[in-house]
């Protein structure tokens, strides 16, 4: 139940703010080359279970991908299960999934030199949704998605700060937006920093990234929750 905030500049242009929820039983590296052989000068957030990567940048192709989980229309077995984790990895290295997948559910935001988009899959069909200039929000549903209630609350806030290109410290507006949303519960299901146990799953805010990319490279940086689900300044 990951959450990414999104402002679209132009094509190939955007800003975002990512934050990651998963078991923090389930162990992860922060971002690093971790893929040398198989995608050389790629960086992410790897997951070590499955070898593969939460969110994946490839800074010489300038581009982005983050992978966030959905539910499936209809049970898939799971003997016949493939991982997500290799999905933002192939993004960034030119090559989008293509149905039919042996995956369960997800939305897989990926930033191009093409544009912005979410491809999303859940289970039978995978739709491709373009991200048009402006700020967006996208978790475990479709893109801004007001049915989702952290959507609802938090996508007119964000908006309200304005385009980050007109920023002189976007990241900085869009964390304390971030700071201050913590002032409901973790398990409030308008809460972007989360815990979702209440809600049925064992994941948990760990950490969240911030990232440009545009004409001139890509930039990224990760922060740790130093507790899982709580922010500390």
């Amino acid at each position: 139940m990951c959450t990414v905030v999104i402002d679209v500049e132009n094509a190939g242009s955007a800003r975002l703010l990512a934050v990651r929820d998963e078991d923090p039983l389930r162990a992860w590296d922060s971002l690093g080359a971790w893929w040398p052989e198989e995608h050389p000068g790629v960086i992410g957030i790897r997951d070590r279970r499955a070898g593969g990567a939460w969110l994946a940048v490839n800074p010489a192709e300038r581009r982005l991908a983050v992978l966030l989980n959905r539910a499936d229309v209809e049970g898939l077995p799971e003997t016949h299960v493939v991982s997500r984790g290799a999905l933002a990895l192939e993004s960034v290295s030119a090559r989008s999934p293509v149905a039919p997948l042996s995956m369960h559910g997800f939305n897989l935001l990926e930033v191009r030199p093409e544009g912005a988009r979410v491809l999303s899959w859940d289970g039978v069909d995978l739709r491709e949704t373009p991200i048009d200039p402006g700020t967006h929000m996208i978790a475990h549903d479709d893109l801004d998605d007001v049915t989702t209630p952290r959507i609802e609350a938090w996508l007119p806030e964000f908006r309200a700060l304005g385009p980050t290109a007109d920023s002189a410290d976007w990241t900085a507006e869009w964390t304390a937006l971030l700071a201050s949303s913590t002032a409901l519960a973790p398990e409030d299901d308008r809460a972007i920093i989360r815990d979702n146990r209440p809600h049925g799953y064992p994941t948990q805010s760990l950490l969240y990234c911030v990232a440009t990319v545009t004409g001139d490279g890509v930039e990224v940086r990760d922060v740790t929750l130093p507790t899982p689900a709580h922010w500390t300044e």
